[in-house]
């Protein structure tokens, strides 16, 4: 008998690796830092969490039901949105001003533009934007942690840049997160370890990372700054390991992650040294999901024996 020659489109070659383990890995990634924002911000910091996950769920599955689409609720990405939108809370934030956000990154930012794998723009990056333009005043208000300011580091700096004295917390105070801040986003060591978990479980590559980071650190040498302060002052390490490197909304080949980690960075230290807002890292990483296209264009690979 002759054996027949089956012609297939792509992907040729399948693995164990699908939506849901991803997105568990991501939750799994994220739960240092959910413990240390228990330990330094209190009880509250779970309830905050525990409400986005929930309502970005339940916005997913009403919204697919409503739309006549498959319900895609058990792949896990709705509740890694909540959970990231959340660690860019502060951790008083009214509950019912997080459920707006989550509305806003699910239903408008996700589900409109088609679902996973369609929105142009990170679901929890975008919401955050739309809370901080909405509620400014409550988005800016930070608690008092251990009788520490509970103003931002990066604030501190920018009102010594405009000639003001101020107190900044230690380095060590930074990297364990006894500072003020959204609740995801102030331990350095908790993110730290969660991104390395995403590095060695081959969830992300560190090119976004590590080209996000250094950015950050050499512009902050060359603006006069203290590097250390800017990349675990602010949203730079949350960011880098955990949003700048979503699938959807960065590039595909390994150049264009280098300019997009770069372009992170560049936008990022523009805004927090020239801007009226002294934080920086969701504006810088939204600007460059919308220009992902054109360095995914710029950057794509020649086929084999293909004509570019």
């Amino acid at each position: 008998m002759k054996s027949k020659l089956m012609v297939s489109p792509s992907p040729h070659i399948h693995d164990a690796v699908s939506t849901q383990s991803i997105m568990r890995d991501v939750l799994i990634a994220l739960v240092p830092a959910l413990i240390a924002s228990v330990l330094i911000f209190g009880f509250r910091s779970l309830v905050l969490t525990a409400v986005c996950i929930a309502s970005c769920m339940i916005f997913e599955y009403f919204t697919r039901k409503l739309l006549g689409k498959s319900n895609t609720v058990s792949d896990l990405s709705a509740a890694v949105t909540g959970m990231l939108l959340a660690f860019n809370l502060p951790v008083e934030l009214p509950l019912w001003m997080a459920v707006v956000g989550c509305f806003f990154a699910i239903v408008i930012v996700k589900q409109l533009f088609g679902g996973i794998g369609q929105n142009f723009a990170n679901p929890a990056i975008a919401a955050r934007i739309f809370l901080l333009l909405s509620f400014s005043l409550p988005m800016t208000t930070w608690v008092q942690v251990n009788s520490v300011s509970g103003a931002t580091p990066l604030a501190q700096m920018a009102l010594a840049r405009a000639g003001e004295m101020q107190t900044l917390p230690s380095y060590l105070e930074m990297f364990l997160g006894q500072r003020g801040g959204c609740l995801g986003e102030t331990c350095a060591l908790a993110l730290i370890i969660g991104g390395i978990y995403l590095i060695a479980k081959k969830v992300i590559t560190p090119t976004i990372p590590l080209a996000f980071i250094g950015g950050v650190a050499v512009l902050a040498l060359l603006f006069g700054e203290d590097p250390l302060y800017h990349i675990m002052g602010g949203g730079c390490l949350i960011g880098a390991f955990f949003m700048a490197t979503d699938y959807t909304t960065s590039p595909v080949t390994e150049k264009g992650k280098v300019i997009f980690g770069l372009g992170c960075a560049a936008l990022t230290m523009i805004i927090r040294i020239f801007g009226s807002y002294p934080e920086g890292v969701s504006y810088a990483i939204l600007l460059m999901n919308i220009i992902c296209p054109l360095i995914d264009r710029a950057t794509k690979s020649k086929p084999f024996g293909g004509v570019m």
